[in-house]
């Protein structure tokens, strides 16, 4: 059984997911023949598409460490309903040159019952043309998104159980902001996204803190007690002392 938790993300901060099922790749070019028939060499179509995220797939955030639990997370059908995608960039590991982007009509993004899908004319820069080169030749084929969750009138854009073995499953259900795509060369670490990871552990330290004041205040009462059992005892020899005199 799970039972709902309040986890503390930062909805102003963002966050990212990398996807190694992405399908990322070229789009096909259509066949150019001569006069006579012959297939003859064509330009490459420098457009790319894939997925950057999936819907309603579970997957492991953090496993468990220690006394740490697992962290587990997925992204919601509608999720990305409504979100603000007027300036989302492509970039290569979410750092570099712009290129493709929604603004300029080079970077289309939407959503099927599948997930949240991209593709990309990688045909306006050099370094967007070399990505291209590395994307066909299956050097590059795995996405990955920046974004900020939702913290609005309706509240935070996620929720979270905990189950039976003290592990949090996180569902994303509204997120405000698609900042970028990516394509990575390696899937990011989830230790390397500060704000979830303290997320966990200040939930963690939460539950340790009401443990360990669960414990003091019995042995405060534990050591309570057995000062007031002496103390009868004291009363009770001294009254008996009395007696005898």
């Amino acid at each position: 059984m799970q039972k709902e938790v309040e986890m503390p993300y930062k909805p102003a901060e963002r966050s990212y997911r990398s996807f190694a099922a992405s399908n990322f790749k070229p789009v096909e070019r259509i066949a150019q023949t001569d006069e006579d028939g012959n297939e003859v060499a064509s330009e490459p179509s420098y457009k790319v598409r894939g997925y950057a995220s999936t819907f309603n797939d579970e997957y492991e955030l953090y496993p468990r460490m220690g006394d740490y639990p697992a962290e587990y997370e997925q992204i919601d059908r509608h999720a990305f309903d409504g979100v603000n995608t007027r300036d989302t960039i492509l970039q290569f590991d979410h750092q570099g040159a712009v290129l493709a982007r929604t603004r300029n009509g080079s970077l289309q993004v939407g959503t099927d019952d599948h997930g949240l899908w991209v593709e990309a004319d990688l045909s306006g820069c050099q370094q967007a043309r070399d990505l291209y080169e590395s994307i066909q030749n299956g050097l590059i084929d795995e996405m990955s998104f920046g974004f900020i969750i939702a913290n609005d009138d309706d509240g935070l854009g996620c929720t979270c159980t905990r189950d039976e073995n003290g592990d949090y499953h996180t569902t994303i259900t509204r997120v405000y902001r698609l900042v970028d795509v990516s394509a990575v060369s390696v899937p990011a670490n989830p230790s390397t996204d500060i704000h979830i990871r303290s997320a966990i552990t200040s939930v963690i330290e939460a539950d340790r803190k009401a443990a360990e004041e669960e414990r003091a205040a019995a042995e405060r009462a534990d050591t309570l007690a057995k000062e007031q059992a002496r103390a009868r005892r004291m009363r009770r020899a001294r009254a008996l002392a009395l007696r005898s005199i």
